[in-house]
C-alpha cells in the first residue's frame, strides 16, 4: 500500500487493494453522476469531494456525467446549476458526459439481449408486473409474455422506439430469474415508453432506459474503473454486474460498483422531491434560497467552498447511515470566515447617540484594523462624528454590575474610537428611548498612546457614524426546520416543522466602506456575526445575508427547549 494508508477511508482502501492486485494506476477513472432533476445539496457535496478527491489523490481523470434518462423531471436549468456548483467548489472534470450520449448504444445492446433471449417485451400494466414480483420470502411469477419469440420482441421493441404505442402499453424487461432472493433480479425493467421531449435529444426517442440499465453501461462506455454509490444501491450491485456481463469485453476495464453511506443532516431535508415541494409551494424563494441545503443556497448565504470541503472531509465516508448535526457545518464556515472576512461596523437595531461635547459639524477619521487574524489585510479609515448609532440592546438606563455595556453614569469604549459616558436619554410618548446623550474623553482615542487611551473600561461597543451611515437591508436567516429530523415522522408531514422565524428582514446602518461591496463579498459584522452581500444587492440598495452568528446560539436555544 502507499504511504499514509493507515489514514485512508474504506473507499480508498478498495482502490489501494485493486492497485496492489495488479490494476494499472493509469487506468483509474472516476465519475460524479448526478441526475439533473434538481439542484445539488450538501449531501452531494460529500460525493463530489469523494470522487474528485480520489481523482486528485491518484492523478486520475474524473468525469461529470449527467444520468439524464427521465425527461419528465430533468431540465437544462439543473444541468447548468450542477456544473456551476461543481466549478464553484473548485473541482474540474475531465469530460462532460450524458447518459443520453449513449442512447443509441444502449438500444443496440438491448437488441443484442433480445436476440440472445435475455430480454423481452412485456405488455402488462405496471400494477400487474408489481403483483407478479412476489415478496422477499415468496418467489415471483413469470409474465405471460416472458416466452415471446425473438422476432415478436424485436418487432414490438422497434414499434416502441418509433412511438407507435402509448405510455404504459409495453416495457422491455431483462429475462433473469423470477425466483431470485434479490427482487431486483426478477426480470427488471430496461425500457419504458415516454412521449416527453428530452432536454438534449428533444423528441428523437420515445423510449428511455431505466437507471439500472443505463448506469453501469454508461460507466463501461466511459471506462470508469470505480463507481461509488450510496448504500441504497447495494442491492443493485448484483444487477449492475449482470448487465455488465452481457456486454463487457475482457480487454477493457470492467467498472466496479461499491457503496458508502448517505449522509443525513439535522434540521433539514435533502430529498429533491421535498426540496422541490418547498420551492413550488413558495415556502422558500427558490432553489438558491439561503435557507435551502442546496450548494447554491449555501453559496448565496455566504458559505465558502473551503468550508464545505473541510466539512465534507471532517464527516468523512462511512458504511452506515447517520445524522450529522448542521452545527458542525456552521462551525467550519465560522472557522474559515474568521480567517478571511474583513471586520466592519454595522448596527442592526439602531439607537442614536449624541456626543454633546464633541464639536458640531466636525468629523475625523479613525484607523481600524481589517482582520486581526490576517496581518496582510491592512487597515481602513473609519469616520467619526458627534452623532453615532449603537445597538438598542447596548444601552440601559439602569443595569446591574454584570451589564458591561452603556448605562446612565457608566462608561464604555467605542471600538477604534473614544471612551464615552452616558449622561441622559430621551424618550417618546410611549416611554421608548429614542436618543442617548453622552460625553467623550478627547484624550482617550484608541491607539493614541495617551494615559487616558490606556485606561481600562469593561465594555466595548460597535457603532456607525450617523452622517456617514449607509442604509442596508439585512436578511437574518435561521434554520428552516425546528425539528432535528423533520421528515422522519410517519404520522406527520415534514412541513409541520417549518420554522416560521427562519427569515427576518430588517433595515440597518453600515459603515461607508461597504458602499461599493458586491455580491458574495463576505464580512464579519463586529459583535454580530458573518454576513455576505446578496445577489439582489445593487449600488442603490445594499442587501446582506447572515451566514452564521459568531457563536452557536442555536445549541443554547435547543438546550432550553
Amino acid at each position: 500500500m502507499s504511504e499514509g494508508s493507515k489514514s485512508l477511508n474504506f473507499i480508498e482502501h478498495i482502490v489501494e487493494e485493486d492497485l496492489s492486485n495488479g490494476f494499472a494506476k493509469e487506468k483509474l477513472r472516476f465519475r460524479f453522476p448526478p441526475e439533473p432533476n434538481g439542484y445539488l445539496h450538501i449531501g452531494h457535496a460529500s460525493s463530489i469531494c469523494l470522487n474528485f478527491g480520489l481523482g486528485l489523490r491518484y492523478k486520475a481523470p474524473v468525469n461529470l456525467r449527467f444520468d439524464d434518462t427521465n425527461p419528465a423531471k430533468e431540465e437544462q436549468e439543473y444541468v447548468d446549476a450542477i456544473k456551476r456548483d461543481v466549478e464553484w467548489l473548485g473541482f474540474q472534470w475531465e469530460t462532460e458526459c450524458f447518459a443520453s450520449d449513449y442512447f443509441q448504444q444502449l438500444y443496440d445492446w438491448a437488441i443484442v439481449l433480445i436476440k440472445q433471449g435475455k430480454a423481452y417485451v412485456d405488455s402488462q400494466s405496471s400494477a400487474e408486473i408489481a403483483a407478479q414480483k412476489g415478496t422477499p420470502t415468496e418467489a415471483g411469477k413469470p409474465s405471460p409474455f416472458r416466452d415471446r419469440s425473438v422476432e415478436e420482441n424485436l418487432e414490438l421493441f422497434q414499434a416502441m422506439k418509433e412511438g407507435k404505442f402509448k405510455e404504459g402499453e409495453h416495457v422491455l424487461r431483462a429475462k433473469i430469474d423470477m425466483t431470485s432472493s434479490n427482487m431486483l433480479m426478477r426480470d427488471p425493467l430496461m425500457y419504458r415508453i415516454l412521449h416527453r421531449p428530452h432536454h438534449r435529444t428533444n423528441t428523437d426517442w420515445c423510449i428511455y432506459p431505466m437507471y439500472d440499465w443505463a448506469h453501469g453501461e454508461s460507466d463501461y462506455v466511459e471506462q470508469v474503473s470505480h463507481s461509488f454509490c450510496t448504500l441504497e444501491f447495494a442491492m443493485h450491485r448484483e444487477l449492475y454486474d449482470w448487465f455488465l456481463d452481457q456486454v463487457v469485453d475482457e480487454n477493457k476495464v470492467r467498472p466496479k460498483q461499491r457503496e458508502f453511506a448517505r449522509r443525513n443532516f439535522s434540521h433539514t431535508v435533502v430529498s429533491k422531491r421535498k426540496l422541490l415541494q418547498l420551492v413550488e409551494q413558495g415556502l422558500v424563494s427558490g432553489w438558491d434560497d439561503p435557507r435551502m441545503p442546496t450548494i447554491s443556497g449555501l453559496r448565496r448565504r455566504g458559505y465558502t467552498p473551503e468550508s464545505l470541503i473541510n466539512f465534507a472531509n471532517t464527516i468523512g465516508i462511512a458504511k452506515r447511515d447517520n445524522v450529522v448535526d448542521v452545527s458542525l457545518m456552521e462551525f467550519h464556515v465560522r472557522e474559515h470566515l474568521n480567517k478571511i472576512a474583513p471586520r466592519v461596523m454595522a448596527v442592526l437595531d439602531p439607537l442614536k447617540v449624541v456626543i454633546t461635547n464633541y464639536p458640531e459639524g466636525e468629523e475625523e477619521w479613525l484607523e481600524a484594523e481589517n482582520n486581526p487574524e490576517d496581518e496582510s489585510a491592512g487597515s481602513r479609515q473609519l469616520p467619526f462624528s458627534r452623532e453615532i448609532y449603537i445597538e438598542k440592546d447596548d444601552f440601559k438606563e439602569e443595569a446591574n454590575r454584570k451589564f458591561f455595556r452603556l448605562k446612565l453614569g457608566g462608561e464604555v469604549r467605542l471600538k477604534n474610537g473614544y471612551i464615552i459616558m452616558a449622561e441622559s436619554c430621551t424618550k417618546d410618548a410611549d416611554g421608548n428611548i429614542t436618543e442617548v446623550q453622552c460625553t467623550y474623553d478627547p484624550k482617550s482615542k484608541s491607539g493614541s498612546g495617551t494615559e487616558e487611551s490606556l485606561r481600562k473600561v469593561k465594555g466595548t461597543l460597535h457603532w456607525v457614524s450617523a452622517p456617514h451611515a449607509v442604509e442596508a437591508e439585512v436578511r437574518l436567516y435561521d434554520r428552516l426546520f425546528m425539528d432535528e429530523t423533520p421528515d422522519s415522522h410517519k404520522d406527520k408531514d415534514f412541513l409541520e416543522f417549518i420554522n416560521k422565524d427562519s427569515l427576518q428582514v430588517i433595515n440597518a446602518f453600515v459603515e461607508p466602506s461597504l458602499k461599493n461591496a458586491v455580491p458574495e463579498d463576505r464580512f464579519q459584522f463586529q459583535r454580530t456575526g458573518y454576513f455576505n452581500v446578496d445577489k439582489d444587492s445593487t449600488s442603490e440598495k445594499l442587501i446582506f445575508n447572515r451566514t452564521v452568528g459568531l457563536r452557536d446560539s442555536w445549541a443554547k436555544i435547543q438546550q432550553k427547549n
